[in-house]
C-alpha cells in the first residue's frame, strides 16, 4: 500500500488526503496548528472547482451550507448607494454549477470525509526531509520518523516545505494587504440578503449580510509596506485604512475588535516556481501556485489540483515521475491564467486613482443594461468555466 505524508490541513491538504485515501493510499496529515482551524471567509466554487467538489462527494454536505446568491449595492464612503447589481445578474453569469460557502464549512466537510482515510498530527512540523528514487523519509518535530512514497507540501503561500526542498521558487510580494472574516450577527446598515461594496482609490471594503453566522466582511488596500501593516495587527491596520466608511463597515470593525483572532489577515503574494515537484516531494495549492484572493479561484484550484493529482497517480501506477509530469502539464495553464487575472484584478480592488474608480463604476453600470447584460454574462461565464 502506498503512503503519503501531507504537510498542512487546509483545503488543498485535506482534498489531497481525501482523493488519495479513496484510492487506497495510507495518509498522514501533519499540521503546525495545535487544533483544526475553524475561521475563514466566503469563497466560490466555480468551474473545475465545482466539478472537483462533485467528484470528491462533497456537494450533498456543502449544499446544506451554501450561501446562495445575493444583490450587491455599490456605495459611496458615506453609505449612499450608487447602483445595484441584482442577484439575477450573477445567476445568469455563473449558472447553476457554482456555489458560495464559507471556508470553515468547506474545511469541515473535507476533514470529516478525509478522517476515514487519514491520520492527523496537530501541533507538529517537519524537521528534516531525506529522499531518494524510492521514496522520502520525513522526521517530525515530535521525534517520530515517517517513510513515505510521497511528501506533499500543502502548507500555504509561505510553505516551509517549498523553502526546504525547492531552490528556484519566487514568492512575489504585491503591494496590498487583505483581510476577511465571518460575522456572527446580522449587519447593521446593510440590506438583508445583500452586500454593500465601497471601492475607492487604493482600497475596497465589502460587507455581506445574509443573517446570523452567515455574514462576512472583506477588506483590501494598497500599502507600500505590507509587512509594517501586518505588524500593527488587523484591528489597528483596518481601523486606520477604513474608519471613515459607513454601510456596515463600522459594525464589521467592532466585531473584529472583539474577535481579532477570527480574521484572515495577510499581505498579497503569488508563488511562481518552475516545477511543482522535486523527486518524491510535490507541492499543491497555495504552496505551489498561490493566485491570491484577487483571482477568486484559490479554493477551486485547490480542489481540482487534488482531484487531478489523484487521477494522474492512479493512471500511471508505479511511474510516479510520469504521473507528476502529466498532472502539472494539465493544470499549469489554468494556474497561469488565474494568476494573470489576479494581477489585473488588483486594479479593480485597489484602483490607483479616482479616474480608475470612475471607469470601474461606468463599466459596472453598463453591465446591468439590457443590451449589454447578456454579453457581460457570457464573458464572465467563459472566464469562470
Amino acid at each position: 500500500m502506498k503512503r503519503a505524508v501531507i504537510v498542512g490541513s487546509g483545503i488543498a491538504g485535506l482534498a489531497t488526503a481525501l482523493r488519495l485515501g479513496r484510492d487506497g493510499w495510507r495518509i498522514l496529515v501533519v499540521e503546525r496548528s495545535e487544533v483544526r482551524r475553524s475561521g475563514g471567509y466566503m469563497l466560490n466554487l466555480l468551474g473545475q472547482g465545482y466539478d472537483a467538489a462533485e467528484e470528491l462527494g462533497l456537494l450533498p454536505v456543502l449544499r446544506e451550507q451554501a450561501l446562495g446568491l445575493f444583490s450587491t449595492v455599490m456605495v459611496r464612503a458615506d453609505g449612499r448607494a450608487k447602483h445595484t447589481m441584482p442577484a439575477a445578474f450573477a445567476e445568469g453569469a455563473l449558472g447553476t454549477r457554482t456555489m458560495a460557502v464559507f471556508r470553515k464549512d468547506l474545511v469541515t466537510a473535507l476533514y470529516e470525509a478525509a478522517e476515514e482515510y487519514a491520520g492527523f498530527c496537530f501541533g507538529t512540523t517537519v524537521s528534516a526531509i531525506d529522499q531518494d528514487e524510492r521514496g522520502v523519509t520525513v522526521k517530525l518535530s515530535d521525534g517520530s520518523v515517517e517513510e513515505a512514497d510521497l511528501l506533499i507540501g500543502a502548507d500555504g503561500v509561505h510553505s516551509a516545505t517549498r523553502k526546504a526542498v525547492f531552490d528556484a521558487a519566487d514568492e512575489i510580494d504585491m503591494p496590498y494587504v487583505v483581510a476577511a472574516f465571518t460575522l456572527g450577527h446580522p449587519v447593521k446598515d446593510v440590506p438583508d440578503d445583500s452586500a454593500t461594496t465601497f471601492i475607492g482609490p487604493g482600497r475596497t471594503a465589502g460587507v455581506i449580510n445574509l443573517g446570523p453566522g452567515r455574514s462576512s466582511a472583506f477588506f483590501t488596500y494598497r500599502s507600500e509596506d505590507p509587512a509594517g501593516e501586518l505588524a500593527r495587527g488587523p484591528v489597528a491596520a483596518l481601523r486606520g485604512a477604513f474608519c471613515d466608511l459607513h454601510a456596515g463597515v463600522p459594525d464589521a470593525l467592532r466585531h473584529l475588535e472583539e474577535h481579532p483572532e477570527s480574521a484572515y489577515f495577510d499581505s498579497v503574494s503569488q508563488v511562481v516556481i518552475p516545477r511543482w515537484s522535486n523527486g518524491r516531494v510535490v507541492l499543491v495549492g497555495d504552496a505551489a501556485w498561490c493566485v491570491t484572493l484577487f483571482a477568486g479561484h484559490g479554493a477551486s484550484l485547490a480542489l481540482s489540483g487534488a482531484e487531478q493529482l489523484g487521477g494522474a497517480l492512479r493512471r500511471h501506477g508505479e511511474d510516479v515521475d510520469a504521473a507528476l509530469a502529466q498532472w502539472e502539464a494539465g493544470l499549469r495553464p489554468e494556474v497561469a491564467k488565474r494568476q494573470a487575472v489576479a494581477r489585473r484584478g488588483a486594479y479593480y480592488y485597489a484602483p490607483p486613482s479616482r479616474f480608475h474608480v470612475f471607469m470601474n463604476d461606468a463599466m459596472t453600470r453598463a453591465m446591468t443594461l439590457p443590451g449589454i447584460r447578456t454579453l457581460a454574462q457570457r464573458g464572465i461565464k467563459k472566464q469562470t468555466s
